[in-house]
């Protein structure tokens, strides 16, 4: 169980239009410039943005896996560790933290890949 740095990395590489950024101690990744992931590789921890509900359930359910990191407006940033989840939970959660900031044009071609149909 659990997921590298250069896992996560490479989970990255299925979402259009991202971008990283080097902050120093971590790494940013947005879309059209808009965070929605940070990833600091020495606690081999992910910073993903989610829903408040998302956010509080999800720490609710496995504090081991979960913290809160911050609230800000209607999002629920979560600190997920790596080395905790699974990676298919962990492209879950990365491809919501994508949808949730993108332009709803590149969601809708997005969802439109994976087969999916925006509501």
């Amino acid at each position: 169980m659990g997921v590298t740095v250069d896992e996560f990395l490479e989970l990255l590489r299925r979402l259009p239009a991202h971008k990283l950024n080097d902050g120093g101690e971590w790494t940013g990744v947005k879309v059209q410039g808009k965070g929605f992931a940070y990833l600091w590789e020495r606690t081999r921890t992910v910073g993903l943005k989610a829903t408040i509900e998302e956010q509080l359930a999800l720490v609710a359910e496995r504090p081991e896996v979960f913290e809160v990191q911050f609230t800000a407006g209607r999002f629920g940033w979560v600190v997920v560790h790596l080395d905790r989840i699974e990676p298919d939970e962990l492209w879950e959660l990365v491809a919501e933290a994508w949808l949730l900031t993108a332009p709803q044009a590149m969601v809708t071609e997005f969802e439109a890949t994976l087969g999916l149909t925006s509501t």
